[in-house]
């Protein structure tokens, strides 16, 4: 019998939730995605000690901006030598910090793709990653309009991911395990099912919705905490998965079936959702408003962590 790693294939596209190459290389995903958090553990491991080497070297300019050229050299670094071992895109992250700046997300990104250019990787094997804020969400609207895919990511409420098919970008991540998190923490008993998981009904909404009304943005969910979620998205148009949820899929062998099935309905979108609209209807949601801010931090945190490594060997 095929391993449940091997149905899900057949059911949704996997992606492999890591940096680390041996992962990537063992799992065979056919896509690849990176954060912030991802690279600094990357950034530890040896099959990327030259490549930290060479971005410090390679690194332009002085103070605070050659460190931060190191960091996306790095990140580019990294993400080519993923993109040996897949068939599809990688993810590479705007810095966090600016998640509230459209202006300087646009430019982080256009950084990106000339780096990833320099290396001989074209824009068809990209997806820049920004935060599911207004402000990124206008980025990524603009980016997509020069061609220039991305990925959605802390997508935490409906209303976030209303704006993301709206703006027309190319592949959003809903996280499932951080929104059962806040629940668990905020007094919520255990699950009975994976179905009666908060962050499973959060993606299987926000699937349906985009295929009642026609919207052509991909639906990854993302941040899985067992097995069960993942088994429980199973027809999800992609799923990132974790090498160690990876390898328990590769081990289970227990009948995988599709759990997203299209209801056939169609129907007219509402109207677009205005900036005053979007931030009320996300502050509305506790859960979201608290893990998207939560998210951002985390991952500038780390993104702090590496540049002082890279600042140290920059001396």
């Amino acid at each position: 019998m095929p391993t449940q790693l091997e149905q899900l294939r057949s059911l949704s596209t996997v992606v492999a939730d890591t940096g680390d190459i041996e992962a990537i290389a063992r799992f065979k995903p056919m896509d690849a995605t990176t954060n912030p958090s991802l690279l600094l553990k990357a950034a530890a491991l040896p099959a990327y000690a030259d490549h930290l080497a060479q971005a410090v070297s390679n690194a332009s300019g002085s103070g605070e901006a050659k460190v931060a050229d190191a960091g996306d050299r790095l990140s580019v670094a990294i993400g080519g030598e993923i993109l040996k071992l897949i068939p599809g895109r990688v993810s590479t992250e705007v810095d966090a910090r600016l998640s509230f700046d459209t202006e300087a997300t646009v430019a982080k990104a256009h950084r990106l793709v000339e780096l990833y250019d320099q290396a001989g990787i074209g824009r068809d094997r990209l997806l820049i990653k920004i935060a599911s804020t207004w402000e990124g969400i206008r980025a990524a609207e603009r980016l997509e309009r020069e061609g220039i895919h991305c990925n959605l990511t802390l997508l935490f409420s409906f209303a976030q991911a209303v704006a993301c098919a709206e703006a027309g970008v190319f592949l959003i991540s809903p996280f499932v395990g951080r929104i059962l998190d806040w629940h668990l923490a905020n007094g919520m008993d255990k699950p009975a099912t994976p179905q009666d998981d908060p962050g499973v009904q959060s993606v299987t909404r926000i699937w349906q919705y985009y295929k009642q009304h026609g919207y052509q943005t991909v639906v990854m969910g993302a941040s899985f905490r067992n097995t069960g979620e993942v088994l429980a998205l199973a027809g999800c148009d992609r799923l990132t998965i974790s090498p160690d949820l990876l390898a328990a899929l590769e081990e289970s062998e227990g009948t995988v079936e599709r759990a997203l099935v299209e209801s056939g309905d169609r129907g007219t979108p509402p109207a677009a959702l205005d900036e005053a609209s979007f931030r009320w209807q996300h502050n509305e949601d506790a859960m979201a408003t608290e893990k998207l801010a939560q998210g951002i931090r985390n991952f500038a945190a780390d993104q702090r962590k590496l540049e002082a490594q890279l600042a140290a060997k920059i001396g």
